[in-house]
């Protein structure tokens, strides 16, 4: 596997200004750390540690991007770098490369390397938390809802004898119902939305019901599953906000530690995610579920 490793002096001097009581650390950044290889396809992440990690809590960020494009540079949460956390941020196979469920084969894959690597990088295997946005929101609702569940667990990248299970999941404005996910968007968008599904999906989902059945975390929940903050905008034109509010109602009727922020006048993403509220709003909630362990 091939990574190399770049040591950045006072990193995050930019992102101290925006998470009230910041201390910025030095922090030593991995890159392109091989995960995975499926049928010549290398998937890679990349790992940001506080300099001289010691068993530090971990959070995984994914990136949206549609389930076909994005990437795993440019990671929103690097802050948390500052407040006594790793970070990694994972790549995973687009749409037009696998059809659904290869993107959570990787993502589960990815948890899995990660824990198995814990000792080698200095971070803690048993607290892993993960944040998402959009797809990168879908993928992450799906690692917390589907811990247990073979059929989308996969085998990319083998370490199977470790738990792909995460403690806590911040998802930002992801779908989370495919079976109705198309009926609740608006006009403008549905054609948009409906281009992103079709090649997710190999067709309509409608016409792939298992597929889309399988692709949602709405339908998984249960009350093992990892407590969870929704942030998602009041008017996002692109995912229906009761694709999140019936997923908050669903975690919390099952007895799920969840809190939903409804980010007001907010579309889909955008910098109202990047206020200092919101992100000492994740700090906490990491802080809470995976750094002290919900206590």
């Amino acid at each position: 596997m091939f990574h190399r490793a770049v040591k950045v002096v006072m990193a995050g001097l930019v992102l101290m200004a925006m998470v009230s009581n910041a201390r910025a650390v030095e922090r030593v950044e991995h890159k392109d750390i091989e995960y995975g290889n499926v049928d010549g396809h290398s998937l890679k992440l990349d790992l940001y540690l506080p300099k001289d990690a010691k068993g530090e809590p971990l959070v995984v960020w994914i990136h949206g991007g549609g389930w076909r494009q994005g990437s795993k540079s440019g990671v929103p949460i690097l802050y948390l770098v500052d407040h006594g956390y790793a970070v990694a941020s994972v790549e995973y196979r687009f749409s037009q490369v696998a059809i659904f469920p290869a993107q959570i084969h990787d993502c589960k894959a990815a948890i899995r390397f990660l824990r198995a690597g814990a000792d080698k990088y200095g971070y803690d295997a048993k607290r892993i938390g993960v944040a998402g946005g959009s797809a990168g929101g879908h993928l992450v609702a799906m690692l917390g809802t589907t811990a247990d569940v073979k059929e989308v667990e996969g085998d990319v990248g083998g370490n199977l004898d470790q738990s792909s299970r995460v403690q806590a999941v911040v998802d930002l404005y992801g779908p989370t119902d495919f079976i109705n996910f198309l009926q609740e968007t608006g006009d403008p968008t549905k054609a948009r939305a409906s281009v992103s599904l079709n090649q997710l999906f190999g067709g309509p989902p409608d016409e792939h019901a298992a597929l889309a059945k399988l692709a949602s975390p709405l339908l998984f929940v249960s009350p093992d599953d990892a407590p969870t903050l929704i942030l998602h905008g009041e008017k996002d034109p692109i995912v229906p906000l009761k694709q999140s509010t019936d997923f908050d109602a669903a975690l919390r009727k099952a007895g799920v530690p969840c809190e939903l922020v409804v980010v007001p006048g907010a579309g889909h993403g955008g910098k109202e995610f990047g206020a200092p509220e919101l992100q000492r709003k994740i700090l906490e909630f990491f802080d809470k579920y995976v750094k002290s362990d919900g206590k």
